[in-house]
C-alpha cells in the first residue's frame, strides 16, 4: 500500500520508533497521521493530530474511535518494555495489558473503519516474538501472543479486504533498550524499513540489518507454510460488520 494520500493512526508516537514512523509517513506524502499518546505533544506539520490514547484505557481508545472518522492505515506501535525473570507475575500483567490486549482493543476499535477502506494493520512486534529473548520474558511472551493473534487476524479479515502486517524488528535505539550492551539500528532506519515493506506489500517485515537476516529463512521456513496451510480453517462466511473479536 502507498502511503500518499493516506490516513495513518499510530500508537505509541511520542517517542522512539512511534515518533520516527510520524516523520516518515509525513515525508511519504500522508495526508493526515493520528499521532496516538499518553501526554500532550505538538507537532510542526499540520497533518499531525495528536490523539489521546493510552492502550489500556478503554475510554480512551473509544473517544479516539468517535474522534477519528476515517483511516486507511493503524500501526499498533504502542508498548512496554523491562527485564524481568519470571518471579513477579504482575510484571508479565503488565506486559501482556500494553502489548497484547492493547494491541487487540485498539485493532477492534478501528476495524470497522479499516473494512470500510479495505486498510491495512500493521504490528509493530519484535523478533522475540519468535524465539525468546532469557533476559526479558515478559516481554517475550506478549510479542509472542501479539503476534499469533496477528496471525489469526490476518487470515479472519483477508475477505473483508483488510490485510494485516507484523514487523520483527531487532535491537533499536531507543529509550527502552538503554541499559542493552548490543549493537542497535537507528530509529529512522527502522521506521523507514518498517514503512518499505508495508509499501511492498510484505506480510512478515524485517526492517533491519540485525532481523533482515532471517527474513528469507523465515518466509521459507515450514511455520510460514503451516500458518498458510491454517488458513483453510477460517469459517467460510465473513463475520459480522462489528468485527473478528467480540468480547
Amino acid at each position: 500500500m502507498k502511503i500518499e494520500n493516506k490516513t495513518v493512526l499510530i500508537t505509541g508516537a511520542n517517542r522512539g520508533i512511534g515518533r520516527a514512523l510520524v516523520d516518515e509517513m509525513l515525508q511519504r506524502g500522508a495526508k493526515r497521521i493520528y499521532a496516538g499518546t499518553r501526554g500532550d505533544q505538538r507537532h510542526d506539520d499540520e497533518r499531525v493530530i495528536f490523539v489521546k490514547l493510552d492502550v489500556t484505557d478503554e475510554d480512551d481508545i473509544r473517544q479516539a474511535a468517535e474522534k477519528i472518522e476515517g483511516l486507511d492505515i493503524l500501526i499498533n506501535n504502542a508498548g512496554i518494555f523491562s527485564p524481568d525473570d519470571f518471579s513477579d507475575f504482575e510484571i508479565i500483567n503488565r506486559h501482556l495489558a500494553v502489548n497484547f490486549f492493547g494491541m487487540l482493543k485498539v485493532t477492534q476499535a478501528f476495524l470497522p473503519m479499516l473494512v470500510r477502506s479495505k486498510g491495512v494493520i500493521v504490528n509493530n512486534l519484535s523478533l522475540s516474538a519468535l524465539v525468546p529473548v532469557a533476559s526479558t520474558p515478559a516481554y517475550s511472551i506478549s510479542k509472542a501472543a501479539a503476534h499469533n493473534a496477528a496471525q489469526a487476524l490476518r487470515a479472519l479479515l483477508a475477505a473483508r479486504g483488510v490485510k494485516v502486517h507484523t514487523c520483527f524488528t531487532g535491537p533499536v535505539d531507543t529509550d527502552m533498550t538503554r541499559d542493552f550492551d548490543v549493537p542497535k539500528s537507528p530509529v529512522g532506519l527502522v521506521a523507514a524499513g518498517i514503512v518499505d515493506g508495508l509499501e511492498r506489500g510484505e506480510e512478515d517485515i524485517f526492517p533491519d540489518p540485525f532481523s533482515g537476516q532471517i527474513a528469507d529463512g523465515w518466509r521459507a521456513g515450514v511455520i510460514k507454510a503451516l500458518e498458510q496451510q491454517f488458513t483453510a480453517f477460517v469459517p467460510p462466511s465473513p463475520m459480522d460488520e462489528g468485527g473478528c473479536c467480540h468480547h
